[in-house]
C-alpha cells in the first residue's frame, strides 16, 4: 500500500506486500517572507568549506540595500578559510521554543571583503547601531572585543575589522512550518 497526498488528505494505494509512504516536504516561504524573516533576525550561521569537514560559526550581519554584511577580523580561522574558497551557505532561522511555528532560510553564495573605504565604514557602523540597540555587549567577546568596551568597538576606525559582503547568491531556500 503506498501514501498518496492530494491537497491536506493522505491515501493509501494498494501495493503488492509494501507500505510506501509518501513524504510531506515543508511549504516553501515566498520570497518577501524570506526578506522579512532576514530583516527580523540579526544572527547567522555561516558554513564555510574546511580543510578536512565543514567549517560553521554564528555572525551578527546586517542589511544594506538588499546585501548582507558581516565583520570579521583579519586574522585567524575564517579569513583563511575564505581566501581558500569563497562559497557558503548562509543559514537564518527563527523558531518557537516549541517548534510549533518554525521557519529557515539556506542562501548559498561567495563572500567578498569590502575594500571600498565608504562601504566598510557604513557596514561596520551599522553592525555597531544594530548591536548596541539589539544586543548583550555579552556578545561583544564573539566579535573579538571585552564586554567592557561596549559596541563602540565596532568602529570603521579599528584596521582589524574587516566588513565581508554575501554576493553572487546562486541558490535561495526558504522553508517555513505548515
Amino acid at each position: 500500500m503506498v501514501l498518496s497526498q492530494n491537497s491536506s488528505t493522505q491515501h493509501a494505494i494498494p501495493f503488492v506486500g509494501v507500505l510506501f509512504v509518501a513524504v510531506f516536504k515543508l511549504p516553501k516561504m515566498t520570497k518577501q517572507e524570506m526578506w522579512k524573516l532576514i530583516r527580523r533576525q540579526r544572527l547567522c550561521r555561516i558554513a564555510f568549506k574546511g580543510d578536512e569537514y565543514p567549517y560553521m560559526a554564528p555572525f551578527q550581519y546586517v542589511v544594506l540595500d538588499g546585501t548582507l554584511y558581516f565583520h570579521f577580523t583579519d586574522y585567524g580561522t575564517k579569513m583563511k578559510l575564505i581566501e581558500n574558497d569563497k562559497r557558503v551557505c548562509v543559514e537564518i532561522e527563527e523558531y518557537r521554543e516549541d517548534l510549533s511555528e518554525y521557519s529557515f532560510i539556506v542562501l548559498r553564495g561567495t563572500l567578498k571583503v569590502v575594500t571600498d573605504p565608504q562601504e566598510r565604514a557604513k557596514a561596520l557602523q551599522k553592525l555597531a547601531e544594530e548591536g548596541e540597540q539589539k544586543l548583550s555587549p555579552n556578545f561583544l567577546p564573539a566579535h573579538g572585543f571585552k564586554k567592557e568596551d561596549g559596541w563602540n568597538s565596532l568602529t570603521p576606525k579599528n584596521t582589524s575589522l574587516v566588513a565581508i559582503k554575501l554576493e553572487n547568491i546562486t541558490q535561495e531556500i526558504g522553508l517555513k512550518s505548515p
